[in-house]
């Protein structure tokens, strides 16, 4: 198989199996307020947690470990690996249009409750993911919006949640389509720079669902799939598969041989 293929989702939800590496088939799935799975199915429920927003609001960080240990749950009762959540931008201007997924305005306050979800959910074996990287606060031209930052609002307002949230060890980190200081964030120098270098985040970055446009993205994994164009060049392979194998051993999902995700805990009942 060609390792390159490996960087990019096998679908919209999944990453490839590789039988001859000892992986087996990752499922991520949507998750700000519960944990969607793979079906938009009526005959499917999901259990309906408050809105990121009430749970800050809160300000209640042991009772959010326990609702992320409830979302594990969740997640290994639909087959589920990774959870795309916590998302951490802040509530900053009415064009962000997904503010109910957010915590709150405040970065420190969003830190800490992001922080408690990712040990909640990470103990019980789910991968949390990180999101949006990084000032990705408006709906309004998504794609496209250049968001120029002054360096003291970017690290007290906008990096702040993330860099108390990687300090718990998260096992994923998403980057955002938008661009900050003319750099996408797919390709931005700040994944390199201050994720990985400064910060010491050893997990694997993924884009979101589209936002990996060429393949100089500094992204681990380039979502949703099939897409070999948007793998890196060789040079990157062996590092970024690393990463992926490195969240597979994680997860659970190392050993061909198991089938599919571990089975539901009962530490977290319904």
């Amino acid at each position: 198989m060609e390792q390159s293929r490996l960087l990019t989702g096998a679908d919209a939800w999944s990453l490839h199996a590789a039988p001859e590496l000892g992986l087996r088939r990752i499922v991520v799935s949507d998750g700000p307020a519960g944990v969607r799975g793979e079906t938009w199915d009526e005959r499917s429920p999901s259990a309906n947690v408050p809105s990121p927003t009430a749970l800050a609001a809160s300000w209640d960080v042991a009772r959010v470990e326990r609702l992320g240990r409830l979302l594990a749950y969740e997640c290994r009762r639909k087959g589920v690996d990774v959870l795309l959540a916590p998302t951490v931008n802040l509530h900053r201007t009415p064009f962000g249009g997904r503010h109910f997924e957010c915590f709150s305005e405040d970065p420190y306050l969003t830190g800490a409750i992001g922080a408690a979800f990712v040990r909640g959910l990470q103990a019980e074996g789910v991968a949390a993911t990180v999101k949006h990287f990084v000032a990705n606060d408006s709906e309004t031209e998504r794609f496209t919006l250049d968001a120029i930052v002054d360096e003291r609002v970017l690290r007290e307002l906008y990096l702040l949640p993330f860099e108390l949230i990687v300090a718990e060890g998260p096992w994923a980190v998403m980057s955002s389509y938008n661009a900050v200081n003319g750099f996408t964030m797919s390709e931005s120098p700040l994944v390199q720079s201050v994720l990985r270098d400064e910060w010491g985040f050893d997990g694997l970055v993924m884009s979101d669902w589209g936002a990996a446009r060429s393949a100089n993205a500094d992204v681990d994994l380039a979502m949703p799939g099939p897409n070999s164009a948007l793998a890196p060049d060789a040079a990157g392979v062996e590092t970024r598969l690393a990463r992926i194998l490195q969240l597979a051993e994680r997860v659970g999902a190392r050993d061909a041989t198991a089938g599919g995700p571990p089975a539901a805990t009962t530490a977290s009942p319904p």
